[in-house]
């Protein structure tokens, strides 16, 4: 066996043993690898299955890795809106109070003639007439001096004024229940007159004339008065 004998040179032997040599090494080799891949289950025929990448192996498509998700989206939260509160409406005025002041609005002033014609000269008696119209009763000052008539021609020019020559004085504060009247007589002297009494009096000629009345602040309306 280590003497190869033959026609052919020696070297030619050795390299045939040679190739042999190997060729069965790589059989007993190539058995012994698919012996131990059996028995392991590592072989190149593996489970279908198994070998399936997973969803988080796999790669986002290029528009996810573009566009995040909508659920990652954070939607800003719009402010709270705040309502104006309605504005407080003003509190209505206040009523009457019983046995408070009798004021201009709770009272009517009026003059009354004992009759709608006199003579001319005559000395008619005119009454001052001062009404509770509220549904209170309340408290006014009456005196003589917060009260006057007065007697205008046709034009509207002064004539007389219960105040001019002869004015009076009182203290006089009633409590006027709802409806009540009270009444001030006063005479006139059938002269004319002005404030002070600074001017020569004189009798009134005939015609058609008005008298008006005031209790302080608060006036009359207007009466008709005929002189005949």
């Amino acid at each position: 066996m280590l003497h190869p004998v033959g026609p052919l040179p020696s070297a030619v032997y050795w390299r045939r043993r040679l190739l042999v040599l190997v060729g069965t090494l790589g059989v007993l080799g190539g058995g012994g690898w698919l012996g131990v891949a059996a028995a392991t289950g590592d072989g190149e025929q593996r489970d279908p299955v198994a070998a399936a990448p997973t969803q988080a192996d796999v790669a986002p498509p290029a528009l996810e890795q573009v566009v995040p998700s909508l659920a990652a989206v954070q939607v800003p939260t719009p402010a709270p809106t705040t309502t104006a509160a309605p504005e407080s409406s003003a509190p209505e005025s206040a009523g009457p109070v019983a046995g408070g002041p009798c004021t201009d609005d709770m009272i009517a002033v009026g003059v009354v003639p004992q009759t709608a014609s006199a003579p001319v000269g005559a000395k008619p008696t005119f009454d001052l007439v001062v009404a509770n119209i509220s549904s209170v009763p309340c408290v006014r000052v009456l005196d003589k001096g917060l009260q006057e008539i007065v007697l205008l021609d046709g034009a509207g020019n002064r004539v007389w004024g219960s105040n001019d020559c002869f004015p009076e004085n009182s203290s006089d504060t009633r409590t006027l229940q709802p409806g009540e009247s009270a009444f001030f007589p006063v005479v006139w002297s059938g002269l004319s007159s002005a404030p002070g009494c600074s001017a020569a009096r004189v009798t009134p000629g005939p015609g058609d004339y008005v008298l008006r009345g005031r209790l302080d602040t608060k006036p009359s309306g207007d009466t008709a008065l005929t002189l005949g």
